[in-house]
C-alpha cells in the first residue's frame, strides 16, 4: 500500500509518440512545394529522380540517422555531437555545428519569402504579388518576419508539437488530397496536359543541367537528423525511432512520386510557366477547383494551409538550430560573446548573427530585377549549402562503423560491415557532387550577364557563410590572449 501510494505521488513522465516526431520532421524536410521546382528543372524524367532518390538515398538516409541517434541518444548537440563523438575531433564537431547553423540562413530567409506569397495569395488571389510590391519592399518585410520569429522564439517553442502536428498534419492532407482529387478528376473527363504521357517522356536528360539540379532533390528530402533531440522524448526509441524514421520515408516518397504524377495532369512538362516555382502550387489547386467546378475555394484553402506551414517552419528551424548551436560545441573554438544565453537558456547572440546574415543575404538578393528571380535564386541556393551539411551525417556514420567496436546502438543500419561503409560513402559522394554542381545558375541561360551574376552571387555566399566558421576561433584566440594579458 505505501509502495502504491509512493509511486502515485512520482511525476508522470509525458512521451511524445513516434507519429509526432515523424510530422515533425516532416514539416522541416518536404511540403508539398518542394516537388515543382524539380519538375519545372526537369519535366517528367523527375519521377525517375525521385523513385531513385527514393530508394538509393533516402531510404539509406533515414535509417542511417536512426543508427546515429540512438548511439548518440543522450547528446544534445544533434549532428554536431555525433561528429565530434564519432571523430573524436572537437575541431570537426565545431565545423559541423557551425556549417549546420548557417546553412538554416537561407532556407530562413526562403521559408519567409513563402509566408509573404501566400499572404499575397490569400488577398490578391493571384500571382500579381510583383505588380503590387517592389524587391525593397519584398526583402524588408521578409526581414521583418525573420525578426519577429527570432524575438519570439521562446513562446514558440513550448508549442512545437503542436505546430508540427497541426502544420504537418494539414499539408499532408492538402497534398494527398491534391493526388487523389487529381484522380478523381482523370475519371470524370479531365487531359493530361502534358502530352506524349509514355515511357519515353520519363526518360532523363543526363545534361549537366540535370546534374546542377539534383542537389535541390536532396534539400527537398534532408533533415531527417533534426529529430534526434527528440529521442529522449520517446518511450521506446529503439522501436519507435526508426518507426518514424520509416513513416518520414514513406511519406516523402508518396508526396515526391505521386505529387509529380499529379501535376502533369495539369501543366504541360515540356512549357512550364516562368514563376512556377514561386506559384506553381497556387496555380495548381487553382486548375484542381476549376476542373472539378468548385472555383478558387481549394486555392484559398491551400493557400491558408500554406501560410501556416511555413509558420510552423519558421519556429521549427530556429529551435532545432538553436539546439544543434547551444549543444556541446567546444568552447575553445567560439568566441564567448556568442555562446552566451538567455534566461532560457538560449544562445541569444547566434540570433543575432541569424538577423545580420539574413540582411547580408537580402541585401545581395535585393541586387536581382524581380521577386521571382529573387525567389527562385534562394530556392537554388539552398541547393547548395543543404547538402554540404548533409555530408557530415555520412561522414559521422562511416566513423562510428568503421570503429563500431567502440559505439554501441540499439539500433544498426546493415550488420555488415564493409556492406555499410559502402553504403555510407555512396551517400556522402553522392551529396557532395550534387551539391558542388549547384552552384551553376538553373534559371538564367549561360553566358548571360544574369547567368554570371548568380554565379557570382553563389560563390560569394557560399563562401562567406562558410567562411566565418574560420574566423570565430580566431576571434576566440583574440580573446583568450586578452585574458590572459
Amino acid at each position: 500500500m505505501n509502495n502504491l501510494n509512493a509511486n502515485s505521488l512520482e511525476p508522470q513522465r509525458k512521451y511524445t509518440p513516434w507519429l509526432i516526431i515523424a510530422l515533425l520532421d516532416f514539416v522541416t524536410i518536404i511540403s508539398f512545394e518542394n516537388i515543382f521546382y524539380p519538375f519545372q528543372n526537369q519535366g517528367l524524367s523527375v519521377v525517375v529522380s525521385w523513385i531513385f532518390m527514393f530508394f538509393a538515398y533516402v531510404i539509406p538516409y533515414e535509417l542511417i540517422t536512426s543508427q546515429l541517434g540512438l548511439t548518440f541518444s543522450n547528446q544534445e548537440g544533434g549532428l554536431a555531437s555525433w561528429i565530434r563523438r564519432g571523430t573524436k575531433s572537437d575541431l570537426l564537431g565545431y565545423v559541423t555545428s557551425w556549417m549546420y547553423w548557417v546553412q538554416t540562413i537561407p532556407y530562413l530567409v526562403d521559408v519567409s519569402n513563402s509566408v509573404i506569397v501566400s499572404i499575397s495569395w490569400i488577398i490578391l488571389g493571384d500571382a500579381s504579388l510583383g505588380k503590387h510590391m517592389s524587391t525593397t519592399t519584398f526583402g524588408l518585410l521578409t526581414f521583418v518576419i525573420i525578426l519577429a520569429f527570432i524575438l519570439l522564439e521562446n513562446a514558440f517553442r513550448n508549442s512545437l508539437e503542436i505546430l508540427s502536428l497541426i502544420g504537418g498534419g494539414a499539408m499532408f492532407i492538402m497534398s494527398m488530397l491534391f493526388v487523389l482529387m487529381t484522380g478523381y478528376a482523370l475519371t470524370h473527363g479531365a487531359h493530361i496536359a502534358t502530352q506524349p504521357f509514355n515511357l519515353s517522356a520519363f526518360k532523363p536528360n543526363f545534361s549537366l543541367h540535370y546534374f546542377s539540379t539534383t542537389g535541390l532533390l536532396i534539400f527537398a528530402m534532408s533533415g531527417a537528423e533534426l529529430a534526434a533531440p527528440y529521442i529522449i522524448r520517446l518511450k521506446n526509441p529503439k522501436v519507435e525511432f526508426p518507426r518514424a524514421m520509416w513513416a518520414l520515408a514513406i511519406m516523402t516518397g508518396c508526396m515526391t512520386i505521386f505529387g509529380t504524377l499529379a501535376l502533369a495532369v495539369f501543366f504541360d512538362a515540356n512549357h512550364i510557366p516562368h514563376d512556377f516555382k514561386m506559384n506553381g502550387p497556387y496555380y495548381a489547386f487553382k486548375l484542381l477547383g476549376q476542373e472539378l467546378g468548385w472555383g478558387n475555394v481549394l486555392m484559398y484553402v491551400f493557400a491558408v494551409v500554406q501560410a501556416f506551414f511555413m509558420l510552423a517552419q519558421l519556429a521549427i528551424l530556429i529551435d532545432a538550430a538553436s539546439r544543434v548551436f547551444a549543444g556541446d560545441v567546444h568552447e575553445k573554438y567560439m568566441p564567448s560573446w556568442l555562446l552566451k544565453k538567455n534566461k532560457h537558456g538560449r544562445p541569444i547572440h547566434s540570433y543575432t548573427l541569424t538577423a545580420g546574415i539574413s540582411l547580408v543575404l537580402l541585401l545581395l538578393s535585393g541586387t536581382l530585377p524581380n521577386i521571382n528571380s529573387i525567389y527562385n535564386w534562394l530556392l537554388n541556393l539552398n541547393g547548395i549549402v543543404s547538402p554540404y551539411k548533409t555530408c557530415w551525417v555520412f561522414v559521422a556514420f562511416l566513423a562510428i562503423r568503421w570503429q563500431q567496436n567502440s559505439f554501441k546502438s540499439d539500433y544498426i543500419f546493415i550488420k555488415n560491415r564493409s556492406f555499410a561503409l559502402a553504403v555510407g560513402f555512396w551517400c556522402f559522394l553522392f551529396t557532395f557532387v550534387c551539391a558542388t554542381m549547384g552552384f551553376i545558375p538553373q534559371d538564367s541561360a549561360v553566358g548571360s550577364k544574369q547567368f554570371d551574376h548568380e554565379l557570382m552571387m553563389n560563390f560569394f555566399f557560399v563562401f562567406l557563410l562558410f567562411g566565418m566558421g574560420f574566423i570565430m576561433p580566431l576571434l576566440r584566440k583574440l580573446e583568450d590572449k586578452k585574458k590572459q594579458a
